[in-house]
């Protein structure tokens, strides 16, 4: 093992400076996931389990958003809640039982309700409520892709180290190109922050500046 004393940010960054790093690249179609851009994830002054890295995060998401669909591109929202009992929730989920515990974002709760600055077309865009870390596990999302002949996902949410992680090895293991626009997602920690993103730029997917998928997008 690789000892060093430079910050996880100075390895993203050392990471993403080197010009020879291969890319997996944008295929013929590209689809939106959107995953857990919740309160309970994304009210910074509101909710302890909630946090923000880029303050132009929402932003930039609606902005990609609004250029797939435009491209008549599939966009994807997931969100997590859970029923009173907490059964539907797992071990995962009920490993504690506190007020900021996963267990307790309900139906109906304000935990669960999508953040007010998010534009979300509830008519075109497709909802789907996820119980674990992947929005690949147990929904219908590879159905809907494989519908719309779909080898590129673009991710975009939180956190970083948890269910965008989740996903990029999901979707890589699936066969799609993997795209995290680094703007785009948020950790409680820049140390997980960074060391995921390093991760997944090395192992799962492009983690590449917002402006790079705004400008593919509007190709």
């Amino acid at each position: 093992m690789e000892l060093s004393n430079k910050t996880a940010r100075e390895i993203f960054e050392a990471v993403k400076a080197n010009p020879a790093r291969a890319r997996f690249g944008f295929g013929n179609k590209a689809a939106i996931v959107n995953i857990d851009l919740q309160k309970a994830y994304t009210c910074v002054n509101e909710f302890k389990t909630a946090y923000e890295t880029d303050q132009n995060q929402i932003h930039y998401i609606n902005q990609i958003n609004q250029l797939a669909r435009a491209k008549k591109l599939p966009v994807v929202f997931t969100f997590v809640a859970y029923m009173n009992s907490a059964e539907d929730a797992g071990i995962w989920g009920t490993r504690t039982h506190t007020e900021d515990s996963l267990q307790n974002i309900k139906f109906g709760s304000r935990r669960s309700e999508f953040d007010d600055r998010l534009e979300v077309d509830r008519e075109n865009d497709i909802i789907y409520c996820k119980k674990m870390p992947s929005p690949f596990f147990e929904t219908q999302l590879q159905s809907l892709l494989v519908w719309h002949q779909v080898d590129t996902i673009i991710l975009t949410g939180g956190s970083t180290s948890g269910c965008i992680r989740a996903a990029a090895v999901d979707s890589l293991s699936r066969g799609y190109r993997t795209i995290v626009p680094e703007e785009c997602v948020a950790d409680k920690h820049e140390s997980y922050h960074f060391a995921n993103l390093t991760d997944m730029a090395l192992k799962y997917a492009d983690v590449l500046p917002v402006q790079e998928i705004i400008h593919y997008l509007k190709k």
